[in-house]
């Protein structure tokens, strides 16, 4: 019983120390504002997207067309988007974007819908941006 203990303890700091070693940058202020682009798939075909970001707003050009999002900042690394001119009720719903690590030039993010629907999968999708502006 010793010697299982003993071993549980082992890995436990091992995971520990391990964990502690590695750290993901965060340096979000970097990426409030400028002009990203991000790679998608539709359809079984790669598509390339760009937006622009200020403060307060997000243009999206998608397949040649511009659409407008107002911001609201939670704090540095997370923000809710909300479409301004929803097409459809899912668009009305806004999501919650969350910056999760940076690189010199890119971030990774989850993004998810801001209130949960009982009747819908909420799960939480991941992506990367990189600045080329």
């Amino acid at each position: 019983m010793k010697s299982i203990l003993n071993t549980f303890s082992v890995f436990g700091v091992s995971f520990l120390l391990l964990t502690s070693c590695y750290n993901s940058n965060r340096d979000c202020a970097d990426y409030k504002t400028g002009t990203f682009e991000f790679t998608y798939i539709e359809k079984g075909e790669e598509k390339t997207a760009t937006f622009v970001r200020t403060e307060a707003y997000s243009i999206d050009y998608i397949d040649n067309k511009a659409d407008s999002s107002s911001i609201r900042w939670i704090n540095d690394c997370e923000f809710i988007l909300k479409k301004l001119h929803p097409t459809s009720n899912l668009e009305k719903k806004p999501i919650h974007m969350k910056i999760i690590s940076t690189t010199n030039d890119s971030y990774t993010f989850e993004y998810k819908y801001a209130v949960d629907d009982l009747n819908r999968d909420n799960k939480k999708m991941r992506g990367v941006a990189k600045k080329i502006d």
